[in-house]
């Protein structure tokens, strides 16, 4: 069933309690149903599912309800996505879940479905602890990390990719960039690999095949410091790679080239004093930009703030430019706002 197999690709904020965040996820969308269909959905499942579910259900209490509307947002998706999927293919679902949320949400939604069938590729690699995989990857080939790295969600390979020593991000970069299409005896000696060493059933092909632009994704989401060694590591390995993946890339400065409106939807995102410290060490035509997409009122109260912030660590400001960025990314996802990478690119509201 669908309810008992919710992945964990796009993780939610859960409160404490027992079981996996997928029998928490279960729990609520249970509870959410009502006694008598929560019931009839129960009797489908085997005892150990009920035991666990049940358990969760008893100790969950308070769940803000954003987190619900989320968890019962995810389920009617992978739903939706398996309805279309076999009224018409994988294909025919990719197109009208693209014509819904947009490509990028599309291709979530469906990695999270083809996460529920332990045929596919992904199955392994979204369900396998980072730890583990980091563990994992520490002792493999370049070649190998960068092929697993392809496959996993952005935020994922970037979590991965910063723990990774220095001397091994740089060369893991540049073989995801120039990676052609994969063996498929490399593919099973892989495979073969992960068994030994997960000890799980892996089936399906490895699809992805990396690329500037997987690797652009990546690195958007990794540290700043280790996108800065990556970054300069490929600039001096390949100077035309290194352009193609910085003009594929979002970073903070590049919001100065953001319509009106996005802008000032970003900026209702973000606190006063997070908005402050990100633009502690940036241009005056990037502070001129922010001011200008707020009202009279919270553009006087930022200035302020800006004032009389002092001296910061570059840490602090780092962090804070991070939070923004990944509101913008996620404004970006939910449909919200059209960002722009590359300087050619034009941008249509």
């Amino acid at each position: 069933m669908v309810i008992n197999k919710m992945t964990n690709t796009n993780p939610l904020t859960l409160p404490n309690g027992p079981g996996s965040q997928n029998i928490q996820k279960a729990a609520l969308i249970l509870i959410a149903m009502g006694v008598t269909n929560a019931a009839a959905v129960m009797k489908s499942m085997n005892e150990n599912e009920i035991e666990q579910i049940s358990v969760a259900i008893t100790v969950l209490k308070n769940v803000a309800a954003e987190i619900l509307a989320e968890v019962i947002q995810e389920f009617y998706q992978m739903m939706q996505a398996n309805d279309f999927i076999v009224q018409g293919g994988l294909d025919y679902a990719k197109n009208v879940l693209e014509s819904a949320y947009g490509h990028k949400k599309a291709e979530e939604i469906l990695k999270r479905v083809e996460a529920t069938t332990e045929v596919s590729a992904f199955y392994l690699l979204q369900t396998v602890d980072d730890k583990q995989l980091l563990n994992f990857l520490q002792n493999e080939h370049p070649q190998t990390a960068a092929l697993i790295l392809a496959n996993l969600k952005a935020a994922q390979a970037a979590s991965i990719l910063s723990e990774l020593p220095q001397e091994s991000q740089s060369e893991i970069a540049f073989r995801l960039a120039t990676m052609e299409k994969t063996s498929p005896e490399l593919i099973e000696e892989i495979e073969s690999v992960l068994r030994e060493q997960i000890g799980t059933v892996f089936g399906g092909d490895l699809s992805k095949t990396g690329g500037s632009e997987a690797v652009a994704d990546i690195l958007n989401s990794v540290s700043k410091s280790a996108e800065s060694h990556i970054l300069e590591s490929l600039r001096e390995r390949d100077t035309s790679l290194y352009d193609e993946i910085a003009s594929l890339m979002f970073i903070f400065e590049d919001l100065i080239n953001l319509p009106d409106t996005a802008l000032q939807r970003i900026v209702k995102n973000i606190e006063t004093n997070t908005m402050a410290l990100a633009l502690k060490a940036t241009s005056e035509g990037l502070k001129e930009r922010i001011f200008t997409s707020m009202s009279d009122r919270a553009a006087d109260m930022l200035k302020d703030e800006l004032q009389y912030l002092g001296p910061v660590r570059v840490r602090d400001v780092e962090n804070s430019q991070k939070e923004i960025l990944d509101t913008v990314r996620q404004l970006e996802s939910d449909g919200e706002i059209t960002i722009s990478r590359g300087e050619d690119e034009e941008v249509i509201e």
